[in-house]
């Protein structure tokens, strides 16, 4: 037996002790303290980094790029109390979520730039300490869960999209929260099996043993539905999570010793697991129209009475058939929303570029009426991830895939779907047009997995102090490489007034013109 498993006065542990260790793994930091102090401070200087100037660019005070969209949207929540009801050449393509999250920062500071992107700003700072968080739990090092944080923070999607009133910037926040819900989830699952396996009731059924409600699991659940509530798009995650859960509920019984996982996570856990991810999610998601069913002239509010159609939807009340109908109209819409043959967008890009970010997008460009100090001047936002980051996403990936299939590491696996989740389904209509802000739910699990990376090379306190040393280096190298891109970055992501020769030599690759 592995001197590292024995008991105190090294005697040989248990079966029960063993069970609990292989288990429950290694334990949280005990610095909880120190923790918070880290994730709190890191916080609130992202907050300062994402708040700052909030209020430009914008054309001529009005919204820039996609905001013309959801910012008036958002203001007619605000209007009518509750709904949208001006159908904008049917552009109200969207569920109500997102737009009503900018209504609340449109009502704290009115109808300007600091209002219309005040709520994306407080979840883009609020992702900073959950991204600290999660990285903590999953990697075990309160070291590692900061350095998460400065990389997202460091980051040039989740930077500019905390600074857009655009909807992408809360599907990423929600489907982080419902990430970070799971992983607590499994950690409980396992802390239960443990205290069984330590009594002894753990193997008293073939199956294992009843979990008992599983809040965070229904939190995520909750998440989910949430996510869906700002973008459809949320409901990859949904898929994907499931997944997950259902794979770590089978893994945490076999560790247990429970002599038929599979069975006993089919029997104790699926339909509760389905009632969460599906049930608890779908009354979430319809909860973010709780001002669309108490309006009468919402958009498309009565169109099961206006159109007249029929089918297995008669079974259900007017308002819930108006709503399929609705949207199966919007449906009908982003399916059909595909590249021209001719006069494409020109900051179209499609999913196989976004993991290095090649095809970034221009939201704002003033080439005449800015000053710098010279003749020619250039006053520009792009949405552009920082290369530093994004440019090792294809090799990170790489050994993620390694470590979740040769090595059966759940860390990875996690990283893995999750990112794959944001990815993956994007090139099932390849004709679709398609953008790079599409991406913004990446960047928070590409750090993630960009830690786990970095936490093998720092190495563990059993390393010597040498091979310590030299990855503690590499490590700070990396993160110092990163930090300082973003800031080289930092004019063209700011829409910062700069001379037509440094505008040039931020854009780093031709397909960045």
């Amino acid at each position: 037996m592995s001197p590292s498993l024995g008991g105190p006065g090294g005697k040989p542990l248990s079966e029960a002790d063993l069970a609990e260790v292989h288990l429950v793994g290694k334990p949280m930091p005990t610095d909880r303290l120190r923790g918070w102090l880290v994730a709190g401070f890191l916080a609130v200087f992202g907050g300062f980094v994402r708040l700052q100037n909030l209020g430009f660019p914008t054309d001529k005070g009005t919204p820039v790029f996609d905001e013309k969209h959801y910012v008036p949207q958002a203001w007619e929540f605000l209007r009518n109390g509750g709904y949208e009801d001006n159908p904008a050449y049917e552009l109200t393509v969207h569920p109500p979520l997102g737009k009503q999250m900018i209504a609340i920062g449109e009502w704290l500071f009115g109808y300007n730039a600091w209002g219309w992107r005040f709520t994306a700003a407080l979840c883009g700072s609020l992702m900073i300490l959950m991204i600290i968080r999660i990285a903590r739990r999953l990697t075990r090092s309160t070291l590692l869960g900061g350095i998460a944080g400065v990389l997202l923070i460091s980051d040039g999607v989740s930077h500019v999209q905390s600074r857009m009133g655009m909807l992408d910037i809360f599907l990423a926040f929600f489907v982080l929260m419902a990430f970070g819900c799971l992983l607590l989830d499994r950690d409980q699952v396992r802390q239960r099996l443990a205290i069984a396996a330590r009594e002894g009731w753990v193997t008293e059924s073939a199956y294992g043993p009843w979990l008992g409600f599983r809040w965070w699991r229904f939190l995520a659940g909750v998440s989910l539905g949430l996510a869906c509530g700002a973008k459809w798009s949320g409901i990859f995650f949904v898929m994907a999570f499931g997944v997950l859960t259902v794979l770590w509920d089978v893994t945490a019984r076999r560790a247990a010793g429970v002599a038929r996982p599979w069975r006993g996570t089919i029997l104790r856990d699926l339909l509760p697991g389905l009632w969460a991810f599906v049930g608890v999610a779908l009354l979430v998601y319809l909860s973010t129209w709780w001002g669309w069913f108490m309006s009468e002239t919402g958009v498309d509010r009565h169109l099961a009475d206006e159109a007249g159609h029929h089918g297995w939807y008669d079974v259900l009340p007017m308002a819930l058939r108006s709503l399929w109908q609705y949207s199966g109209n919007v449906l009908n819409f982003h399916e059909h929303l595909v590249t021209p043959a001719t006069g494409q967008h020109p900051w179209e890009s499609k999913p196989w570029t976004w993991p290095m970010g090649l095809r970034p997008m221009l939201y704002y460009y003033d080439g005449g009426t800015v000053s710098c100090g010279e003749q020619r001047c250039v006053s520009a936002t792009m949405l552009v991830g920082t290369p530093a980051l994004w440019w090792v996403s294809l090799p990170v990936l790489g050994w993620g895939l390694w470590r979740m299939i040769g090595r059966m590491d759940w860390r990875y696996a996690a990283f893995v779907v999750a990112y794959m989740a944001g990815l993956l389904p994007w090139f099932a209509n390849l004709d679709r047009q398609m953008y790079y802000f599409y991406a913004t739910p990446l960047p928070a699990f590409l750090v993630l997995g960009i830690v786990l990376v970095l936490g093998q090379i720092m190495g563990t306190a059993r390393d010597g102090y040498e091979r310590r040393g030299t990855g503690l280096l590499v490590v700070a190298l990396y993160v110092g490489v990163v930090v300082a891109n973003f800031v080289w970055l930092w004019p063209i992501l700011n829409g910062d007034s700069i001379t037509e020769t440094h505008w040039q030599q931020e854009l780093w690759l031709p397909s960045w013109r």
